[in-house]
């Protein structure tokens, strides 16, 4: 297991937006585990947080765009790609624009801003996706098509045809994550002429110009088209090279548009939320199937997740034992439902019961067919969840915690005689003022037997 990783200090960047034009400033700020990637918007009131996740994708012309609840950002895919390329898990990204500056059109100044403040390891181990079947999504009107396949360590290969003679058939493979900055980071985004006149005409690409985007000339070029390039890209004289690339620029590789759908396909993935250990193969990709793979990964990812079974050593001793438990909580039996900490860090907390045919509830839940109450169940979660909260104050003793909510409730199997309950409960937000909002498991039989989504407070005794 590898531990997750953040950057050591805040990062800034000055750009233009490609499709507004717009001076950009953006912000690489460190973030605590288990964060992820998300966008602030702090030119907005309030400064709105969009969280990198596929499922506030809203449109993918031009790049792949995000919306929650109103609030946008443009053109996330490279940003996010050179995260995951310099294996950084934990990053907050702010914006005072709804897209992130275009630099030269790769991910190559992110990747050097990302170096520049220092990647650093946090305490709580990451958490890869592995890839244990193959999983595919296709789109049968372009006929792109994504797979992954179990894999070592996360791969990506790229296929892409366009159908030109000026680009014809490019291919580009990434072997090793961290050969991303080398091999893929300085990929440049591209448009063909016949795109770029579209994007003219209807406004966009106003912070374009020919250092971040290559130009292939796939139609012959008119008078009339060429004065308007030059007067877009604000050029006294254009021209085409033998290459079919217009005016000076150079490529880095031969299959640099290959690669460059490479890095697309690894910053669009990114919207899994998740690390993936596995091989990813690309047949013509784009913005729109990549994020709608990302879309499908997601939910299955999300569903094993919540599925997935800790496992414990029950033989270990424990952390916490009845009598130090007893001295936390102010539960008594027989309404005190747990009978050991296992686990306790400041972000969550593992707790076990040992559920017995003595439980004065089997007495009338029910009579010949005891099962464990799912109240009950919910309550020795909170329990659990209890010593977290109290662990953070000098004297809980002196303090009582109260329920504030509970949410997304789910019962998945009975609870029986001679079952061991573990419960698994994780903070989904800091606590603050005595506030504890947590995600609660519970497991019994390898099995995930409820789940819940809970809020409590604690209060000092009157």
């Amino acid at each position: 297991m590898t531990k997750q990783r953040t950057i050591a200090k805040e990062v800034t960047l000055q750009g233009v937006g490609l499709h507004t034009g717009e001076n950009v400033t953006m912000k690489f700020v460190p973030a605590p585990i288990n964060h992820g990637y998300a966008f602030k918007r702090v030119d907005l009131e309030g400064e709105p947080v969009i969280e990198a996740d596929a499922n506030f994708v809203v449109n993918t012309q031009r790049g792949t765009n995000l919306e929650k609840r109103g609030v946008k950002i443009q053109t996330s895919e490279h940003v996010l790609a050179a995260l995951v390329g310099m294996e950084v898990d934990n990053v907050l990204i702010e914006l005072d624009s709804t897209e992130p500056p275009i630099m030269d059109g790769s991910a190559k100044f992110f990747v050097e801003a990302l170096e520049k403040a220092g990647i650093v390891e946090q305490e709580a181990e990451r958490d890869d996706y592995v890839v244990k079947e193959v999983i595919s999504y296709r789109d049968d009107a372009t006929g792109s098509e994504i797979t992954v396949i179990p894999a070592e360590e996360y791969q990506v290969t790229t296929m892409v045809d366009f159908g030109t003679k000026v680009l014809g058939t490019q291919n580009a493979n990434l072997e090793h994550i961290s050969e991303f900055k080398t091999e893929i980071a300085d990929a440049r985004t591209f448009s063909f002429l016949h795109e770029l006149e579209m994007l003219l005409e209807n406004g966009l690409i106003k912070g374009g110009d020919l250092n971040n985007a290559i130009v292939y000339v796939d139609k012959e070029i008119s008078p009339e088209t060429m004065k308007k390039l030059e007067k877009a890209f604000n050029k006294k004289k254009l021209s085409v090279k033998p290459n079919g690339i217009l005016d000076n620029l150079t490529l880095h590789q031969p299959n640099e548009a290959a690669r460059h759908k490479l890095l697309d396909v690894i910053g669009d993935l990114a919207l899994t939320g998740s690390r993936i250990r596995g091989k990813v193969i690309a047949n013509k990709p784009g913005h729109y199937v990549n994020t709608q793979f990302a879309k499908k990964l997601s939910k299955i990812i999300k569903l094993e997740k919540r599925n997935k079974v800790p496992q414990y050593d029950l033989n270990e001793p424990p952390l916490m034992d009845i009598n130090q438990i007893m001295a936390m909580l102010p539960h008594r039996p027989p309404f005190l439902l747990i009978d050991r900490i296992i686990e306790l860090t400041d972000q969550y907390v593992v707790g076990m019961k040992n559920v017995s045919m003595n439980e004065p509830f089997f007495v009338g839940h029910f009579p010949g067919s005891p099962v464990m109450p799912g109240v009950l169940q919910i309550e020795a979660m909170a329990q659990t969840g209890g010593i977290l909260v109290l662990s953070t104050v000098p004297d809980p003793e002196n303090y009582l915690t109260f329920f504030m909510k509970i949410d997304n409730v789910k019962f998945k199997q009975k609870v029986l005689p001679g079952d061991t309950l573990i419960f698994h409960c994780s903070l989904i937000s800091p606590i603050r003022r005595g506030i504890c909002h947590m995600q609660a498991y519970a497991y019994a039989n390898n099995k995930l037997v409820c789940e819940a989504e809970m809020m409590a407070q604690i209060a000092k005794k009157d």
